[in-house]
């Protein structure tokens, strides 16, 4: 890996890391304003809807602009976002706006790479990338939980400084050659340029798996963590900083599955992965049966090395075959579209099973049960049509 590379993975971990803290301070100051306890999913909601309403847009900017300039923006409207929930916007607004910041990131940091790195080491590129924003999520869920016990204000003014370090890496990541400008800037031409963009990914078969896998494992991992979150508090009688460190050995397990994919697994075979995701599930369910917070670290572990391990390879499939048709920017905007509408929708359905106080164990067995079906299915369609291939 180039220095280049190492620039855009200290930015991207800086960002990571500051995006799951402020969630953990956000819902932390959710509990201190007393807001209802269905606000959290909706916290969730506000941050992620901008990928769904931005998604035309912002994978064409990534491809029009130079995407370190792209990225240090975007770190800059999360800056405002933070500083709007420092000085007193309510918690959803302000986490929305930080979400309009990572929509605009997203494709431009993923999108990088392959203008950066030949085919051979996307998966490996990857495997840091994915290992990097995890190790974030594990120290940002703790350093949130932290901030969220100890001192809110001074804790949202640190995860300001953060978007700050991130941004300035951002400045110095090279300015690559423009890779697929855009022909016309009209909204007409933009909405039909990502639709073509859209169709183009969901009609090729490869990209069709690995959008259908990436789309199921952001919704499940986003609903996950407020899952084990509400499991913690409920059968474990934790505090939300003790709960946010079992979270972390969620991702603990991504950063080894991860690390494992990325050494093992190759582009060409990476479709090999996708029966993990089944395991995955029923390792999901298995939670409903535990009640011993170091059985539930082991278990919470072991289903983010399996997430980790089979999303990497699919990541790497998705952007490779979206690089080839569309464009980097352009393929990693459909992909965000398709993950977030996916997030919205299993958040949606979870926070309607909170307001319907549904026991937090039998809402385990449902999200578990449907990974089982979801993965099932996404296997079988697959191998059907790899052997008509």
């Amino acid at each position: 890996m180039t220095k280049k590379f190492y620039i855009i993975l200290i930015a991207q971990f800086l960002s990571a890391l500051a995006d799951n803290a402020l969630l953990f301070t956000a819902i932390a100051l959710l509990a201190a304003i007393n807001a209802p306890e269905w606000h959290t999913p909706l916290l969730q909601q506000f941050f992620v809807v901008s990928y769904i309403l931005l998604a035309p847009f912002v994978g064409s900017i990534a491809d029009a602009f130079p995407k370190g300039s792209v990225m240090f923006f975007s770190n800059m409207i999360k800056v405002l976002g933070c500083s709007a929930m420092i000085f007193g916007m309510p918690p959803l607004y302000a986490y929305g706006i930080v979400g309009i910041g990572a929509a605009a990131y997203s494709p431009a940091k993923y999108g990088i790479l392959t203008e950066l790195l030949p085919s051979n080491q996307l998966v490996a590129a990857n495997g840091w990338m994915e290992g990097s924003t995890v190790t974030a999520i594990i120290f940002g869920a703790i350093l949130g939980g932290m901030l969220a016990t100890n001192n809110l204000q001074l804790g949202m003014w640190i995860i300001g400084g953060l978007y700050l370090g991130a941004a300035i890496f951002n400045y110095y990541i090279p300015k690559l050659p423009i890779d697929h400008k855009l022909e016309q800037k009209s909204l007409f031409y933009i909405l039909k340029d990502f639709l073509h963009a859209f169709l183009t990914l969901w009609k090729d078969p490869l990209g069709q798996v690995s959008l259908a896998v990436t789309t199921l494992f952001w919704g499940a991992g986003a609903t996950l963590r407020l899952v084990v979150l509400m499991w913690a508090a409920v059968i474990l009688n934790f505090s939300i900083e003790q709960s946010t460190q079992l979270i972390a050995m969620v991702a603990v397990g991504i950063a080894v599955g991860s690390i494992v994919a990325s050494r093992y697994i190759t582009l060409e075979n990476s479709v090999r992965v996708l029966p993990a995701g089944i395991v995955m599930g029923c390792l999901v369910v298995a939670m409903v049966f535990v009640a011993n917070w170091v059985m539930a670290g082991v278990l919470l572990f072991i289903i983010g090395a399996l997430s980790g391990f089979f999303v990497v390879p699919l990541n790497a499939l998705l952007q490779h075959r979206g690089h080839l048709l569309i464009g980097a920017g352009h393929s990693i905007a459909v992909q965000n579209f398709n993950e977030h509408i996916g997030i919205l929708i299993m958040l949606g359905f979870y926070l309607l099973m909170v307001k319907a106080d549904i026991h937090i164990n039998l809402i385990t067995a449902i999200f578990g049960i449907f990974i089982i079906i979801s993965m099932s299915i996404i296997n079988r369609v697959y191998r059907n049509i790899h052997i008509a291939d």
